[in-house]
C-alpha cells in the first residue's frame, strides 16, 4: 500500500508541479523567439453561436470594432439549431458586413463550423464563441505569428473578468497557470493546449474532425501538428470572459471537457504519432494526466488510510514504507485539505478557502467527466452553460 501512495501522490505531483518546472528548466536552453512582423492575412472570424440571444449583439459590436483591417476581415456566424432571437439580432447585422449561415435543425457546433468552412474567404480562420470579448489588438496579434511558413495554428490567451468572487479569482489563476505552460511549450516547439474561442489556423490545414468529437478545438489543433506544422501560444491575443454562475455550472462545464478528454485519450492513435515523441511527452503531461488525478487522489487516501488501520512492519525507510507517525501525519494533512475545501464551500466568499473547494470541484467534474465518457452519456452537441 506504501508504494501505491507514493505512486499516486507522485503523479499528482508531477501533473501540477513537475512538468511546468521540467518545462521552464527546458525552455531555458532555447533562445527567446524574435518578433514576428506586422502582416495582415485576409482573416474570417468565424463565430458559432447557439441560442446566444443575449450575448450575441456585444459580441458583433466587439467583433466590428476590432483593429484589423475592415476589407481582409469576414465576420461569419454558424448558427446552429437556435431557437431564440440569435439568428434574427444577427441578421440587424447584415448592413454593416457580418455574415449569417442558419441552419434551424440542431446537428452540434462541429456540423456548424463545417457549413461554415465551405463560405469562409479567408486564408486564416479563427474560431470563436459568442460569449467571449477580444482586445482591439486581438486579431493582430493572431495573425503575426502565421508569416512563419511552419506555424499551422495560433492560440490565444484566455482571460475570466475579475470581479466574480473567489470562483471568478480562482478560474483566472487557472488560466495563468495554463498560460504560463503553454508559454514554455511554445519556446520548445509546439504548445498542446488551446482556447477554442480564441483559436487561428490556416484554411488549408483544417481537417474536420469526426462528428462524435467531443473536444473539436483540441482535435483540430492536434491534427495541424500531425501535418507536421507549429501550435503556437501568442499570450498578446487576448479573449475575456465571465465566469460560470456558481461552482456547480462550472462543475457542468468542465465534466463535459474531461468527458472530452477522455476520449481524446481514446482516440489519440488518430492524431500522435510516434515520429514525434516530444508531443507525444507533452500531451500526456499536459492533457493526458490530469483526468486521472482524481483517481490518484483516491488511492492515496484509501492507500493512507489502510496502513494506519493495518500498520505495516518496521523499516529502515519509515518514511517510505509510511510506518508511524508518517502514516498518520499524511493522513491528517489530506483530511485537513479535503476540511478547508469543504469550508471553501460553505463560505464562498473567502479567497483562501476557496481554493482547494476550486481543486476539489475540478477533480469532481474529472469523475463525472469519466462516468459520462464510460457511459456514453456526452454527445457532441453543446451544452449552453449560463455565464454571469
Amino acid at each position: 500500500m506504501a508504494i501505491l501512495f507514493w505512486f499516486c501522490v507522485f503523479l499528482i505531483l508531477y501533473t501540477y508541479a513537475g512538468y511546468p518546472l521540467l518545462l521552464m528548466l527546458l525552455a531555458r536552453l532555447k533562445p527567446k523567439p524574435s518578433p514576428y512582423p506586422d502582416d495582415k492575412p485576409t482573416v474570417t472570424l468565424l463565430i458559432a453561436a447557439y441560442n446566444e440571444e443575449v450575448v450575441i449583439a456585444q459580441k458583433l459590436e466587439n467583433s466590428l470594432a476590432l483593429d484589423y483591417p475592415k476589407e481582409r476581415l469576414q465576420i461569419l456566424v454558424a448558427a446552429d439549431g437556435s431557437n431564440d432571437r440569435t439568428a434574427e439580432i444577427v441578421q440587424q447585422f447584415a448592413g454593416r458586413g457580418v455574415e449569417l449561415l442558419y441552419q434551424p435543425e440542431r446537428r452540434g457546433k462541429m456540423a456548424a463550423i463545417n457549413r461554415a468552412m465551405s463560405q469562409a474567404r479567408g486564408e486564416i480562420i479563427v474560431f470563436s464563441d459568442a460569449n467571449n470579448l477580444y482586445q482591439p489588438d486581438a486579431l493582430s496579434a493572431l495573425a503575426a505569428p502565421f508569416n512563419d511558413p511552419q506555424v499551422g495554428a495560433v492560440s490565444g490567451a484566455k482571460h475570466v473578468v475579475r470581479g466574480d468572487g473567489a470562483l471568478g479569482e480562482s478560474e483566472g489563476l487557472y488560466w495563468k497557470y495554463e498560460s504560463l505552460i503553454k508559454r514554455q511549450e511554445t519556446r520548445l516547439g509546439s504548445c498542446t493546449g488551446v482556447s477554442g474561442e480564441i483559436l487561428a489556423i490556416r484554411k488549408v490545414l483544417f481537417q474536420t474532425p469526426p462528428a462524435y468529437v467531443i473536444n473539436d478545438d483540441f482535435y483540430i489543433a492536434m491534427q495541424v501538428i500531425r501535418q507536421g506544422y507549429r501550435l503556437i501560444y501568442t499570450p498578446a491575443a487576448r479573449s475575456y470572459e465571465r465566469v460560470s454562475p456558481t461552482a456547480q455550472d462550472e462543475i457542468a462545464r468542465r465534466s463535459r471537457i474531461i468527458a472530452g478528454r477522455y476520449q481524446a485519450i481514446w482516440l489519440s492513435p488518430q492524431y500522435l504519432t510516434w515520429r514525434n515523441p516530444w508531443i507525444i511527452w507533452q500531451v500526456v503531461s499536459h492533457k493526458f494526466l490530469r483526468p486521472l488525478v482524481p483517481l490518484a487522489m483516491i488511492g492515496a487516501f484509501i492507500a493512507n488510510l489502510w496502513v494506519v488501520l493495518f500498520p505495516p512492519a518496521n523499516s529502515s525507510l519509515p518514511l517510505f514504507a509510511l510506518t508511524a507517525p508518517f502514516s498518520s501525519l499524511f493522513l491528517g494533512l489530506q483530511i485537513f485539505f479535503y476540511l478547508l475545501a469543504w469550508l471553501g464551500g460553505r463560505f464562498p466568499s473567502n479567497k483562501f478557502l476557496y481554493l482547494p473547494a476550486f481543486l476539489v470541484n475540478s477533480n469532481l467534474a474529472a469523475l463525472i467527466g469519466l462516468y459520462r465518457f464510460l457511459t456514453r452519456k456526452q454527445t457532441s452537441l453543446w451544452q449552453r452553460v449560463a455565464r454571469r
